[in-house]
């Protein structure tokens, strides 16, 4: 192929704002040492990345992931959440029963109700606004 147009590579990405994207990028990728595809021809990186795309050796899919992955600043990673493990008491704390078992308080939800009545405040007087 001695000359690369935009209708040699349109077939393969139809629009052509993503067809400059994906070109500058792999550009930039053989600027910084990846194989080419494609002989060179004493092309420079740009038209060899068009190249390599009208000739379909390097497929749109793959070079659109690879340009996401090399954009994204932070990659969450799904990681199973840790499971809380209460701590273990030693024997001599008063906490423990004899067989050395942690035993935990337990409130229902009346008395909840009735703690958290407790911590409403009072409601302002006219003599409190003075």
């Amino acid at each position: 192929m001695a000359r690369v147009t935009v209708e040699d590579c349109i077939d393969k990405v139809e629009n052509r704002f993503d067809l400059v994207l994906l070109a500058s990028h792999r550009a930039r990728l053989i600027s910084a040492g990846q194989p080419i595809t494609v002989a060179r021809d004493n092309d420079k990186n740009p038209v060899v990345s068009l190249r390599e795309i009208a000739d379909a050796t390097m497929q749109p899919a793959d070079l659109m992931e690879d340009l996401i992955h090399s954009l994204q600043k932070h990659v969450e990673v799904d990681e199973p959440e840790s499971e809380v493990v209460p701590a273990l008491a030693s024997a001599g704390e008063a906490g423990s029963d004899a067989a050395g078992e942690v035993q935990f308080d337990r409130m229902t939800e009346e008395d909840l109700l009735r703690g958290l009545e407790g911590l409403v405040p009072p409601a302002e007087t006219e003599d409190d606004g003075e």
